[in-house]
């Protein structure tokens, strides 16, 4: 059964909880916060103050848009979670946390970021292809961080593992611009 779109209009973004060593990754994820709320967009995230996430989240309230943020129990204890947001829900596991996410979420930002944000991001293409959401997954592309990935799907199509019309499910912006551009483009 398809999860659920919300009414209102809002972006999940999976992205890294450090900096990364370019200064383009810290770059990208401040100009995709804070093109959020002008668009008339919501950021829903994983509810961390560092890494990237936490510059996304901060951009995006300093632009006005509305930011959820869904953070797991555990990691409150750890003392990452975000205390400035609209809203922070805390859920129960890591599973919990990303059906939430999609569940508020109209589609799904990818910003650099390591094995959280990849497997966030290939879970949220795999619902797509099984026809769980119809929401568009959007890799940023930062400084051309992804390219190994895209090489790799190229070869999981040519060695018939992935189906071209499903390798066509994520979609690739060179920047946040492009993104937000993209993610409007969706129904809501």
């Amino acid at each position: 059964m398809p999860l659920p779109v919300t009414s209102a209009r809002r972006v999940a973004v999976y992205c890294g909880s450090a900096f990364g060593n370019n200064p383009a990754f810290l770059t990208e994820a401040k100009a995709l916060g804070a093109a959020l709320g002008p668009a008339g967009l919501g950021l829903v995230y994983g509810g961390a103050r560092v890494g990237l996430m936490g510059s996304v989240a901060d951009a995006a309230l300093a632009g006005g848009a509305e930011v959820i943020g869904v953070l797991p129990e555990v990691l409150v204890a750890m003392e990452i979670a975000h205390d400035g947001l609209t809203s922070l829900e805390l859920v129960t596991t890591m599973h919990e946390r990303k059906a939430r996410m999609a569940e508020l979420a109209d589609a799904f930002l990818v910003l650099p970021g390591g094995y959280g944000t990849l497997e966030e991001m290939l879970e949220a293409v795999t619902w797509a292809q099984l026809g769980l959401h119809a929401k568009p997954c959007i890799l940023i592309n930062t400084a051309g961080y992804w390219d190994g990935l895209l090489a790799f799907l190229d070869t999981a199509v040519a060695a018939g593992f992935l189906k071209a019309k499903n390798r066509d499910l994520l979609l690739v912006a060179a920047d946040a611009a492009e993104a937000i551009e993209m993610a409007q483009g969706a129904p809501a």
